[in-house]
């Protein structure tokens, strides 16, 4: 039953507790797959425990807090053809990374797999997961599930090549909705995303988080993609948008403060989407008004 085909990557910081938790589950599975632990300098002594309970998961320690990146060092160190990144509260489901592969295998133009969200302990579905399986965007007649705009890294695999060759993870987002611009790069690449219904990855929520760091994050990075990628009519749009629908709060206005210092940057590296992926952004619009400010408020 192992799979060799597909690397599992986890980034960390000061959750040790729930990263142990989640190496048991990835340690059980069938396709016994080789694990990559981004430790971003936890200091609870996640990466002692990790070294200790679980010698055969590969450990990187950067030294410092990378956010996202982390994952971009430990692709860089995986040999297989497939990641599947998942959170350091997630894991997945046995027999999902075999049918991942299995679909990547399939179908050449395929660049991601994205599995349903089980919620834990009470095993319903991520809100989330409607959204997924009602996705508004227009697909070719061989996805095997319907067509997504984007991608949650806690749940998904890709195709390892095409990560790197979109760049992966931008340095600058951290975390916070960072996978909104590398999921546009892979699709001005060429490559398709997609939900599959029949796999899934377990999440059980952490209580160690800052909920509204997030939060700020989140709004930033969508405003940093929006003047990153989107033409100029789309952009002004959804950031006059989100100014009127994101809570007018301390943290709402850090975020534009933020994104808004960042513009010299921004405008250097600006690059506009493909008109057919902008045309796929357009139609997602309507949902991201209600999902993302529901998001937004934490």
């Amino acid at each position: 039953m192992s799979d060799g085909r597909t690397t599992v990557v986890v980034i960390t910081h000061n959750r040790r507790r729930e990263l142990l938790h989640t190496l048991d589950r990835l340690a059980e599975l069938p396709e016994n797959p080789p694990v990559i632990v981004t430790d971003n300098g936890s200091t609870d002594g996640t990466a002692e425990a990790v070294a200790h309970h679980h010698p055969r998961v590969r450990l990187l320690r950067p030294g410092r807090n990378l956010g996202a990146v982390g994952r971009n060092l430990a692709v860089r160190q995986a040999g297989t053809p497939y990641i599947a990144f998942c959170d350091d509260d997630s894991w997945w489901a046995p027999g999902s990374l075999r049918g991942a592969a299995d679909l990547l295998d399939r179908h050449p133009g395929l660049g991601s797999v994205t599995a349903r969200i089980v919620v834990e302990p009470q095993g319903t579905d991520d809100p989330i997961v409607e959204e997924l399986r009602d996705s508004p965007v227009p697909g070719p007649a061989w996805l095997p599930g319907p067509a997504l705009g984007s991608f949650l890294a806690a749940a998904t695999v890709l195709r390892a090549d095409a990560f790197r060759a979109a760049g992966g993870f931008h340095p600058r987002l951290w975390l916070g909705g960072e996978e909104e611009l590398l999921a546009a790069d892979l699709a001005a690449d060429g490559w398709w995303l997609t939900y599959a219904d029949h796999l899934a990855v377990h999440h059980h929520p952490s209580r160690v988080r800052d909920a509204t760091l997030r939060r700020t994050h989140g709004i930033r990075n969508t405003l940093w993609f929006t003047w990153l990628r989107r033409p100029v009519g789309p952009a002004l749009r959804r950031t006059v948008d989100l100014a009127r629908t994101v809570p007018r709060d301390a943290a709402s206005l850090r975020a534009f403060a933020e994104a808004a210092a960042a513009l010299p940057w921004v405008l250097r590296e600006r690059r506009v989407l493909p008109p057919a992926v902008e045309s796929r952004l357009r139609l997602l619009e309507p949902s991201q008004r209600s999902s993302k400010a529901r998001r937004y408020r934490g």
